[in-house]
Protein backbone atom coordinates (compact mmCIF):
# COMPACT_ATOMS: atom_id res chain seq x y z
CA UNK A 1 0.00 0.00 0.00
CA UNK A 2 2.86 2.25 0.83
CA UNK A 3 4.56 1.69 -2.95
CA UNK A 4 1.24 2.50 -4.51
CA UNK A 5 1.01 5.87 -2.34
CA UNK A 6 4.29 6.62 -3.43
CA UNK A 7 3.98 5.83 -7.00
CA UNK A 8 0.99 8.21 -7.42
CA UNK A 9 2.46 11.04 -5.35
CA UNK A 10 5.61 10.79 -7.81
CA UNK A 11 3.18 11.66 -10.72
CA UNK A 12 1.46 14.39 -9.16
CA UNK A 13 4.72 16.04 -8.73
CA UNK A 14 5.77 15.71 -12.49
CA UNK A 15 2.55 16.78 -13.86
CA UNK A 16 2.80 20.39 -11.74
CA UNK A 17 6.04 20.63 -12.76
CA UNK A 18 5.29 20.28 -16.23
CA UNK A 19 2.26 23.00 -16.00
CA UNK A 20 4.92 25.14 -14.12
CA UNK A 21 7.32 25.15 -17.47
CA UNK A 22 3.87 25.90 -20.02
CA UNK A 23 3.18 28.63 -17.62
CA UNK A 24 6.49 30.17 -17.41
CA UNK A 25 7.01 29.13 -21.40
CA UNK A 26 4.02 31.57 -22.51
CA UNK A 27 5.16 34.89 -24.21
CA UNK A 28 4.63 38.14 -21.89
CA UNK A 29 1.74 40.16 -22.91
CA UNK A 30 2.39 43.60 -24.86
CA UNK A 31 0.09 46.18 -23.29
CA UNK A 32 1.22 49.11 -26.02
CA UNK A 33 -1.25 49.76 -28.45
CA UNK A 34 0.12 50.51 -31.49
CA UNK A 35 -0.36 53.66 -32.77
CA UNK A 36 0.37 56.18 -36.25
CA UNK A 37 1.67 60.00 -35.65
CA UNK A 38 1.84 63.06 -37.20
CA UNK A 39 3.21 66.33 -36.40
CA UNK A 40 1.19 69.66 -36.24
CA UNK A 41 1.75 72.00 -39.29
CA UNK A 42 1.29 76.13 -39.56
CA UNK A 43 1.90 76.63 -43.64
CA UNK A 44 -2.14 75.39 -43.88
CA UNK A 45 -4.34 78.52 -46.23
CA UNK A 46 -7.64 76.19 -46.20
CA UNK A 47 -10.21 77.46 -48.78
CA UNK A 48 -13.05 77.38 -46.48
CA UNK A 49 -15.50 79.12 -49.67
CA UNK A 50 -19.62 77.95 -48.66
CA UNK A 51 -21.36 77.03 -52.51
CA UNK A 52 -25.08 78.16 -52.40
CA UNK A 53 -27.27 76.95 -54.77
CA UNK A 54 -29.46 79.77 -57.01
CA UNK A 55 -31.88 79.67 -59.30
CA UNK A 56 -31.91 81.58 -62.92
CA UNK A 57 -35.05 84.17 -62.80
CA UNK A 58 -36.56 87.28 -64.51
CA UNK A 59 -37.93 88.94 -61.42
CA UNK A 60 -40.30 91.24 -63.50
CA UNK A 61 -42.73 90.18 -66.22
CA UNK A 62 -44.51 92.77 -68.53
CA UNK A 63 -47.76 91.96 -69.72
CA UNK A 64 -48.42 93.69 -73.49
CA UNK A 65 -52.17 94.97 -73.55
CA UNK A 66 -54.91 95.58 -76.27
CA UNK A 67 -55.28 99.41 -76.32
CA UNK A 68 -58.53 99.11 -78.58
CA UNK A 69 -61.26 96.63 -79.17
CA UNK A 70 -60.66 94.94 -82.63
CA UNK A 71 -59.17 92.58 -85.03
CA UNK A 72 -55.33 92.26 -84.77
CA UNK A 73 -54.57 93.34 -88.65
CA UNK A 74 -50.46 92.72 -87.94
CA UNK A 75 -48.35 90.64 -85.17
CA UNK A 76 -44.97 91.01 -85.66
CA UNK A 77 -43.39 88.55 -82.84
CA UNK A 78 -43.15 85.03 -82.56
CA UNK A 79 -42.60 82.97 -78.96
CA UNK A 80 -38.95 83.43 -77.61
CA UNK A 81 -38.22 85.97 -79.88
CA UNK A 82 -36.02 88.99 -78.50
CA UNK A 83 -37.88 92.63 -78.70
CA UNK A 84 -36.49 95.95 -77.21
CA UNK A 85 -38.55 98.44 -75.45
CA UNK A 86 -40.98 100.47 -77.68
CA UNK A 87 -40.77 98.12 -80.75
CA UNK A 88 -44.33 97.09 -82.67
CA UNK A 89 -45.96 94.41 -81.66
CA UNK A 90 -49.32 94.37 -82.95
CA UNK A 91 -51.78 96.66 -85.23
CA UNK A 92 -55.48 96.96 -84.28
CA UNK A 93 -58.33 97.95 -86.45
CA UNK A 94 -61.60 98.34 -84.37
CA UNK A 95 -64.75 97.07 -85.83
CA UNK A 96 -66.48 100.81 -86.57
CA UNK A 97 -62.90 101.89 -88.10
CA UNK A 98 -62.92 99.20 -90.60
CA UNK A 99 -66.46 99.46 -92.01
CA UNK A 100 -65.83 103.54 -91.74
CA UNK A 101 -62.47 102.83 -93.57
CA UNK A 102 -64.00 101.14 -96.47
CA UNK A 103 -66.62 103.67 -97.08
CA UNK A 104 -64.43 106.29 -96.48
CA UNK A 105 -61.90 104.94 -99.09
CA UNK A 106 -64.57 104.41 -101.66
CA UNK A 107 -65.69 107.85 -101.76
CA UNK A 108 -62.27 109.16 -101.28
CA UNK A 109 -59.08 106.80 -102.10
CA UNK A 110 -56.26 109.50 -101.21
CA UNK A 111 -58.08 109.95 -97.96
CA UNK A 112 -56.31 106.20 -96.91
CA UNK A 113 -58.11 106.21 -93.80
CA UNK A 114 -57.68 102.76 -91.94
CA UNK A 115 -58.34 103.55 -88.16
CA UNK A 116 -55.04 101.04 -87.02
CA UNK A 117 -53.53 101.72 -83.65
CA UNK A 118 -50.44 100.20 -82.68
CA UNK A 119 -49.28 98.26 -79.83
CA UNK A 120 -45.55 98.29 -78.71
CA UNK A 121 -42.94 96.61 -76.46
CA UNK A 122 -43.41 97.99 -72.98
CA UNK A 123 -39.79 96.46 -72.14
CA UNK A 124 -36.68 95.11 -73.64
CA UNK A 125 -36.29 91.33 -72.92
CA UNK A 126 -37.98 87.86 -75.09
CA UNK A 127 -41.43 86.78 -75.80
CA UNK A 128 -42.78 84.32 -72.79
CA UNK A 129 -46.42 83.70 -74.11
CA UNK A 130 -47.99 84.95 -77.41
CA UNK A 131 -52.12 84.43 -77.08
CA UNK A 132 -53.45 85.69 -80.12
CA UNK A 133 -53.15 85.76 -83.92
CA UNK A 134 -53.38 87.61 -86.65
CA UNK A 135 -57.46 87.85 -87.49
CA UNK A 136 -58.46 87.55 -83.86
CA UNK A 137 -60.66 89.49 -82.41
CA UNK A 138 -59.79 91.14 -79.04
CA UNK A 139 -61.28 93.50 -76.39
CA UNK A 140 -59.43 96.72 -75.09
CA UNK A 141 -57.11 95.57 -71.97
CA UNK A 142 -57.00 91.71 -73.33
CA UNK A 143 -53.96 90.22 -72.96
CA UNK A 144 -52.03 89.82 -76.03
CA UNK A 145 -48.59 88.43 -75.40
CA UNK A 146 -45.70 88.22 -72.35
CA UNK A 147 -42.53 90.09 -72.50
CA UNK A 148 -39.44 89.07 -69.45
CA UNK A 149 -37.70 92.35 -68.41
CA UNK A 150 -34.14 91.42 -69.36
CA UNK A 151 -32.82 94.06 -66.94
CA UNK A 152 -34.50 92.72 -64.09
CA UNK A 153 -32.25 88.97 -64.91
CA UNK A 154 -30.53 87.63 -62.04
CA UNK A 155 -30.11 84.48 -59.61
CA UNK A 156 -32.26 84.37 -56.80
CA UNK A 157 -30.56 82.07 -53.20
CA UNK A 158 -31.85 81.54 -49.86
CA UNK A 159 -28.93 82.23 -47.35
CA UNK A 160 -28.84 81.06 -43.80
CA UNK A 161 -28.48 84.27 -42.01
CA UNK A 162 -25.45 82.80 -39.90
CA UNK A 163 -24.08 83.81 -43.40
CA UNK A 164 -25.02 87.81 -43.90
CA UNK A 165 -21.80 88.80 -42.52
CA UNK A 166 -19.93 87.26 -45.34
CA UNK A 167 -22.57 88.66 -48.24
CA UNK A 168 -21.78 92.07 -46.66
CA UNK A 169 -17.52 91.43 -47.43
CA UNK A 170 -18.44 89.91 -51.39
CA UNK A 171 -18.51 92.06 -53.79
CA UNK A 172 -16.96 89.39 -56.56
CA UNK A 173 -18.79 86.22 -56.70
CA UNK A 174 -18.42 83.00 -58.62
CA UNK A 175 -21.21 81.75 -60.89
CA UNK A 176 -20.91 77.98 -61.54
CA UNK A 177 -23.63 76.88 -64.15
CA UNK A 178 -24.30 73.49 -64.67
CA UNK A 179 -21.88 73.21 -67.75
CA UNK A 180 -19.04 73.73 -66.04
CA UNK A 181 -18.64 77.83 -67.53
CA UNK A 182 -18.36 80.09 -64.63
CA UNK A 183 -19.41 84.05 -64.80
CA UNK A 184 -19.17 86.79 -62.48
CA UNK A 185 -21.52 88.19 -60.61
CA UNK A 186 -22.18 90.88 -57.64
CA UNK A 187 -24.91 90.86 -55.28
CA UNK A 188 -27.37 93.32 -56.47
CA UNK A 189 -30.45 93.64 -53.21
CA UNK A 190 -30.77 91.86 -49.64
CA UNK A 191 -34.45 91.30 -49.01
CA UNK A 192 -34.97 92.73 -45.55
CA UNK A 193 -36.93 89.87 -44.29
CA UNK A 194 -35.73 86.19 -43.47
CA UNK A 195 -38.16 83.17 -43.69
CA UNK A 196 -39.55 82.38 -40.29
CA UNK A 197 -39.01 78.26 -41.01
CA UNK A 198 -35.74 77.81 -42.46
CA UNK A 199 -34.35 81.63 -41.18
CA UNK A 200 -33.23 82.25 -44.70
CA UNK A 201 -32.66 85.64 -46.49
CA UNK A 202 -33.02 85.84 -50.51
CA UNK A 203 -30.44 87.88 -52.05
CA UNK A 204 -30.49 88.52 -55.76
CA UNK A 205 -27.48 88.40 -57.45
CA UNK A 206 -26.74 89.69 -60.94
CA UNK A 207 -24.56 88.66 -63.70
CA UNK A 208 -21.61 91.33 -64.39
CA UNK A 209 -22.04 90.77 -68.34
CA UNK A 210 -25.21 90.18 -70.42
CA UNK A 211 -25.56 86.70 -70.83
CA UNK A 212 -28.75 84.33 -72.22
CA UNK A 213 -29.38 82.31 -69.53
CA UNK A 214 -32.98 80.39 -69.37
CA UNK A 215 -35.31 80.88 -66.34
CA UNK A 216 -35.12 78.52 -63.59
CA UNK A 217 -31.74 77.29 -64.29
CA UNK A 218 -29.79 76.20 -60.79
CA UNK A 219 -26.55 77.64 -60.85
CA UNK A 220 -23.69 77.32 -57.66
CA UNK A 221 -22.67 80.27 -55.65
CA UNK A 222 -19.16 80.47 -53.91
CA UNK A 223 -19.19 83.02 -51.13
CA UNK A 224 -15.79 83.62 -49.86
CA UNK A 225 -15.13 83.66 -46.30
CA UNK A 226 -12.44 86.47 -44.67
CA UNK A 227 -8.44 84.99 -44.68
CA UNK A 228 -8.07 82.69 -41.93
CA UNK A 229 -5.48 84.00 -39.23
CA UNK A 230 -2.15 82.25 -38.82
CA UNK A 231 -2.82 79.07 -36.50
CA UNK A 232 -2.13 75.48 -35.77
CA UNK A 233 -3.50 72.68 -38.05
CA UNK A 234 -3.86 68.84 -37.00
CA UNK A 235 -4.92 66.10 -39.16
CA UNK A 236 -8.64 65.71 -38.91
CA UNK A 237 -8.29 62.24 -37.89
CA UNK A 238 -6.31 63.00 -34.96
CA UNK A 239 -9.78 64.81 -33.46
CA UNK A 240 -11.88 62.70 -31.16
CA UNK A 241 -14.80 64.12 -29.59
CA UNK A 242 -17.62 63.17 -26.93
CA UNK A 243 -21.34 61.88 -28.04
CA UNK A 244 -22.76 65.61 -28.21
CA UNK A 245 -19.89 67.00 -30.07
CA UNK A 246 -19.25 69.59 -27.85
CA UNK A 247 -16.11 69.04 -26.73
CA UNK A 248 -13.01 67.77 -28.58
CA UNK A 249 -9.37 66.72 -28.05
CA UNK A 250 -6.17 65.51 -29.26
CA UNK A 251 -3.80 62.82 -27.98
CA UNK A 252 -0.23 63.10 -28.22
CA UNK A 253 2.99 61.55 -27.74
CA UNK A 254 4.57 61.76 -23.71
CA UNK A 255 7.89 60.99 -22.90
CA UNK A 256 8.04 58.70 -26.25
CA UNK A 257 5.50 55.79 -24.91
CA UNK A 258 3.08 57.81 -22.94
CA UNK A 259 -0.37 58.93 -24.68
CA UNK A 260 -1.94 62.39 -23.31
CA UNK A 261 -5.54 63.61 -23.34
CA UNK A 262 -5.05 67.30 -24.93
CA UNK A 263 -8.30 69.46 -24.86
CA UNK A 264 -8.66 71.75 -27.89
CA UNK A 265 -11.19 74.50 -29.24
CA UNK A 266 -11.44 73.81 -32.79
CA UNK A 267 -11.01 76.36 -35.48
CA UNK A 268 -12.01 76.19 -39.64
CA UNK A 269 -11.18 72.57 -40.95
CA UNK A 270 -11.84 71.07 -44.56
CA UNK A 271 -11.64 67.37 -45.42
CA UNK A 272 -8.41 66.56 -43.86
CA UNK A 273 -6.97 69.14 -41.65
CA UNK A 274 -8.57 70.99 -38.05
CA UNK A 275 -7.29 74.28 -36.60
CA UNK A 276 -6.43 74.41 -33.17
CA UNK A 277 -7.55 77.81 -31.80
CA UNK A 278 -6.38 77.00 -28.40
CA UNK A 279 -4.60 73.95 -26.93
CA UNK A 280 -1.14 72.66 -25.14
CA UNK A 281 -0.29 72.33 -28.99
CA UNK A 282 3.13 72.84 -30.33
CA UNK A 283 4.70 72.15 -33.87
CA UNK A 284 7.07 69.57 -32.29
CA UNK A 285 3.89 67.08 -30.53
CA UNK A 286 3.73 63.99 -32.46
CA UNK A 287 -0.22 64.08 -32.29
CA UNK A 288 -1.84 60.23 -32.55
CA UNK A 289 -3.67 59.60 -35.96
CA UNK A 290 -4.68 56.36 -35.80
CA UNK A 291 -5.13 54.12 -32.81
CA UNK A 292 -6.46 57.04 -30.77
CA UNK A 293 -10.23 56.11 -30.47
CA UNK A 294 -10.76 54.74 -27.21
CA UNK A 295 -7.47 55.27 -25.66
CA UNK A 296 -7.38 56.56 -22.04
CA UNK A 297 -5.10 59.39 -20.64
CA UNK A 298 -1.68 58.33 -20.11
CA UNK A 299 -2.21 55.26 -21.75
CA UNK A 300 0.95 52.89 -22.69
CA UNK A 301 1.81 53.06 -26.62
CA UNK A 302 4.15 52.04 -29.15
CA UNK A 303 4.78 54.59 -32.38
CA UNK A 304 4.54 52.49 -35.88
CA UNK A 305 6.98 53.47 -38.09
Amino acid sequence: MKIVTVFLLSILLISCKKNADTVSAEPVINSETPVSVAFPTDTLSINNDISINATATYLLKSEVKSNATGYLTNVRINLAQAVRKGQLLFSIQTKEARALGNTINKLDPSFRFSGVTSVTSPATGFVNALNHQVGDYVQEGEILAGITDSSTFGFVMNVPYEYHEMLLNNNNLQIKLPDGKTIQGHIAKLLPAVDPVSQTEKVLVKPNEVVSIPENLIVSISLKQKNNEVGIYVPKSAVLTDETQTKFWVMKIKNKNTAVKVDITKGTENDNWVQVISGNITLKDQIITSGNYGLENNAKVKVEK
